[in-house]
């Protein structure tokens, strides 16, 4: 992407600067000199203090320097750094990282091996800041949010270091450091689009009604047709009716917000069309951030599950093949679903439902207790030894939740928790995506019902969908396996890898940008984390 004309002007000037007189040319009569000055290595030394990856590199290439001297590979990494750090803010880095005015103050002050040590190391950390948030971003999600559990993959300073060194084209080193995924690519693009909008007025004034529908006409109308000309879902028109093709654009609209698309402007419509434009580009750059959390092979099968969209989809060769609605956790502190990454392995056809321990306490013991036994009888007590205890044979009126000794367990049925089917991905916090007998809640636009797992609304498709590259006929064998009724596990071969993500703005493959409410608030906490660490909304810092 060719950089703006001040950008290029701006480059341009700094490059020349650092090539033609930052350094004094004394200093960089010739490399091996300073090596034979000790100051230059106690510089570097000292400087990286507090850095053991760059104290490190440092070490093993006996403190030569890579940025600081005069031979071309140096100034070649020098040019490949300083042209790369001006796009940092286009990605949605923090700018202030990649200020260079004090650094550039120090390499014109330079007038001694040891000044010269100071800036080496700076240009160093400045290198691995750059590669460390382009390329698995500016935060560690797990200390943002308890539920964000996904490990970045940072790559180990040092490593970069060293890579950098052995390249043999710099600058084409930099742009390998960018995320690759089309998904980064149309995102920073809907940036740029919003940052051009945002320039030249925004969508315009939002629509003060609190609902409307078809056949209504007056200023309310104007404002919802103009936000939609805005927005590009509806052609230039003068109307002032609600008509077929305000409709028409509303529904697109609703398609995209993950809206009932009736066409009808209702309050949950209103709302999402007047969500400041600005608010729409926080997302944006939350989302690049969270991409760059995610290193995925996209050229294989994969299962996706986008929270706030409340869909799971099976992905081949960047391509949809399956979605099907979904359920995730209640909004409360200890029954979100959490956002991870594992392998699914198999799937359990005609499951028990083992009672999480937590829920057995919370939601099933107090009526046990106070009825005596009586109630939840579709719940069997089980020992330590795996065997089924008679209720008649507790002394309910000395049972506490702590005290009691017992699991309760759910045997296969139609009516159990889980449905007929669940599907597997063994991990740390006991999350998986399974069938479900309450059929009626998929039908809510917002689904935050569960304890953390995902319930699938076509746990049956999705099962044919999974076993089809391992079976001939999927449906037949699925069926014959259900109709034991016996708890029976059906690996995956291959298994299937599988992201529980957590994405408000997302693109389809047509580049066209879909928004999701932030349903437990975690973007909001991605984006203030973000802000404190230097992010801004371009042109908007005041």
């Amino acid at each position: 992407m060719p950089l703006p004309r001040r950008r290029t002007l701006v480059f341009h000037a700094i490059v020349a600067a650092a090539m033609l007189g930052l350094v004094a040319p004394a200093v960089l009569k010739a490399q091996d000199a300073d090596l034979r000055f000790p100051a230059f290595a106690q510089a570097v030394a000292e400087a990286a203090l507090g850095a053991d990856e760059v104290g490190a590199f440092y070490r093993s290439n006996g403190y030569q320097p890579i940025w600081t001297g005069a031979s071309e590979a140096e100034k070649a990494r020098l040019t490949a750094l300083l042209k790369a750090i001006l796009s940092a803010e286009d990605h949605g880095l923090p700018a202030e990282t990649y200020d260079t005015t004090e650094l550039r103050a120090m390499m014109r002050a330079i007038s001694s091996p040891r000044e010269r040590g100071r800036v080496e190391v700076a240009l160093s950390r400045l290198f691995l800041s750059y590669a460390h948030q382009i390329q698995t971003g500016v935060l560690t999600p797990k200390t943002i949010d308890k539920y964000m559990v996904r490990d970045p993959n940072r790559r180990d300073g040092t490593e970069l270091l060293n890579s950098f060194m052995a390249a043999d084209n710099p600058e084409a080193f930099m742009h390998t450091l960018v995320p690759t995924s089309d998904e980064y690519a149309r995102l920073m693009h809907k940036k740029f689009e919003l940052q051009r909008q945002i320039a030249q007025g925004g969508w315009g004034p939002i629509v003060q009604a609190g609902a409307l529908k078809p056949g209504e006409s007056g200023l309310a109308v104007v404002q919802l047709r103009n936000r939609l000309i805005a927005m590009g879902y509806l052609d230039r028109s003068a109307t002032i009716t609600y008509d077929a093709d305000i409709q028409r654009a509303v529904q697109t609209f609703q398609e995209n917000a993950g809206l009932n698309p009736d066409g009808v402007a209702g309050a949950a419509t209103i709302k999402a069309i007047n969500v400041p434009m600005q608010e729409r580009l926080k997302s944006i750059i939350v989302a690049m951030e969270r991409e760059r959390w995610l290193s995925i092979d996209r050229s294989k099968r994969y299962v996706w599950v986008n929270l706030t969209d409340f869909t799971a989809r099976i992905v081949d060769a960047g391509k949809i093949t399956f979605q099907t609605r979904s359920i995730v956790g209640q909004n409360r502190s200890d029954t979100q679903t959490p956002e991870f990454s594992d392998t699914m392995e198999h799937l359990i056809v005609n499951p028990s439902w083992n009672v999480p321990r937590s829920i057995t306490e919370k939601e099933y013991l107090p009526g046990m207790i106070a009825s005596g036994g009586a109630t939840a009888g579709h719940l069997q007590l089980i020992d330590g030894a795996g065997r089924v205890v008679p209720r008649s044979a507790i002394d309910w009126a000395t049972v506490t939740p702590r005290n009691f000794p017992f699991d309760l367990k759910q045997p296969p049925s139609r009516g159990n928790a889980l449905g007929l089917v669940k599907f597997m991905f063994p991990n740390r916090y006991n999350i998986y995506l399974h069938d479900t007998p309450s059929k009626g809640l998929f039908q809510n636009e917002v689904r935050t019902y569960s304890h953390g797992c995902v319930r699938l609304q076509k746990p049956f498709d999705f099962a044919y969908a999974l076993l089809a590259p391992q079976q001939s006929d999927p449906e037949s064998f699925f069926q014959s396996v259900l109709r034991t009724g016996r708890e029976t596990q059906v690996n995956l071969t291959p298994v299937v890898p599988v992201h529980l993500v957590y994405r408000t703005a997302f693109s389809d493959l047509r580049g066209n940008m879909s928004y999701r409410a932030d349903v437990y608030g975690r973007d909001a906490k991605v984006w203030a984390a973000l802000e404190q660490a230097g992010v801004r909304l371009p042109g908007l810092e005041s």
